[in-house]
C-alpha cells in the first residue's frame, strides 16, 4: 500500500514539474544587495514582467500572466517589498530603490524585457525603463493614471487600505475608484497592505519626477480602461501627446475601471501580447 503511495505521488510530481503549481509557475527569489525580492515564473519565451498597482501584490496576476504564458510569453511576477518573499527597508526608500528590485528580477530572468506596470505600477515600470534601460524592450502602462486626478479617488484608497473600514465602505472605495461590478470587486475586499501603501506613497515623494517621467526612450503601450476615473476620456492622447506618436501606442478595453488586469485578464493579456509581438528581439 505505502509502496503504491510513493508511487502515485511520484507520478503526480513528476506531471506538475516537481512541485510547481498547477498553473506551471515557479517559486524564486533573487537579492538586490540586502533586499531579497520574491517573484513567481511561468510559460517559455520573450520575457513580461508585471509589476502591482498601490499596496497589493502580484500573485492576483495569475489569470493574466497564464494567458501571456499561453501567447507564448514567460511572465515574471515579483512582489513590493512588504509582500510574500520580498523583504526590505520600506521608509527613505524612492522609486529608484524599487526599481532596482524588479531590474534584479529581469537580470536573473534573461533581460530583454516588456515591464507592464499596473496603476501606481506605471510609474516604477518607467523608472526601470530610465535607470536600465539596457533590460526594458518596452513599457506596458496598464490603466496608468492621467497627470492628476480627483483627490477622492486617491482618499478612497487610504480608506480601503484602513482596517477599521467596515465592508461596506471599502466595497463603496472600490466601487468609486476601481471597478465597475460589485461581483468583479469582491476580492478586493482583501489584499491590501496598509504599510506598503504608506511606503509607496512616502517613495513618490522622495523621487524626483524628472529622474522616471520618460521611461527612457523604450517603445510604450499607453493600455487605458474604458470606464477609468484615474483617466477620463479627454486624458485618452496626454501619453502619445508628450513623449510622441511614433513611440506610444494607445489602446482602451472597454468595460471596465481601475483595476483592468483583474477585470479583464485576458483581454489585457492579449492587448499587451499583440504590442509586444510587433517589437523587434535585440
Amino acid at each position: 500500500m505505502m509502496k503504491a503511495i510513493v508511487a502515485a505521488l511520484g507520478l503526480t510530481l513528476a506531471l506538475t514539474g516537481g512541485g510547481m503549481a498547477e498553473t506551471g509557475a515557479v517559486e524564486k527569489t533573487v537579492m538586490n544587495g540586502e533586499t531579497q525580492v520574491g517573484y513567481s515564473v511561468r510559460g517559455e519565451g520573450p520575457l513580461v514582467v508585471m509589476i502591482a498597482s498601490t499596496g497589493r501584490g502580484a500573485a492576483e496576476f495569475g489569470p493574466l500572466a497564464d494567458r501571456l504564458a499561453e501567447r507564448g510569453y514567460k511572465v515574471a511576477l515579483p512582489e513590493p517589498r512588504g509582500i510574500g518573499q520580498s523583504t526590505g527597508r520600506l521608509e527613505e526608500v524612492s522609486f529608484h530603490d524599487f526599481g532596482d528590485d524588479f531590474a534584479a528580477v529581469i537580470t536573473e530572468e534573461g533581460g530583454d524585457a516588456i515591464v507592464a506596470g499596473h496603476a501606481y505600477g506605471q510609474w516604477i515600470a518607467k523608472t526601470i525603463a530610465s535607470d536600465h534601460p539596457d533590460l526594458v524592450r518596452g513599457l506596458a502602462l496598464v490603466a496608468g493614471g492621467a497627470k492628476s486626478w480627483p483627490a477622492e479617488l486617491s482618499d478612497a484608497i487610504t480608506m480601503i487600505n484602513d482596517p477599521a473600514s467596515s465592508r461596506a465602505q471599502r466595497m463603496e472605495g472600490l466601487m468609486l475608484a476601481f471597478f465597475t461590478d460589485e461581483q468583479t470587486a469582491e476580492p478586493w475586499l482583501e489584499g491590501w497592505h496598509q504599510d506598503v501603501t504608506q511606503s509607496q506613497r512616502a517613495a513618490r515623494k522622495l523621487t524626483e519626477r524628472d529622474s522616471y517621467w520618460a521611461g527612457g526612450s523604450a517603445p510604450i503601450l499607453d493600455l487605458q480602461a474604458g470606464s477609468d476615473p484615474f483617466r477620463p476620456e479627454k486624458s485618452r492622447n496626454e501619453v502619445r501627446d508628450e513623449l510622441g506618436a511614433d513611440r506610444v501606442t494607445v489602446k482602451v478595453i472597454e468595460g471596465a475601471s481601475h483595476a483592468l488586469p483583474a477585470a479583464k485578464p485576458v483581454d489585457t493579456a492579449d492587448a499587451i501580447a499583440d504590442w509586444a509581438d510587433t517589437l523587434p528581439r535585440r
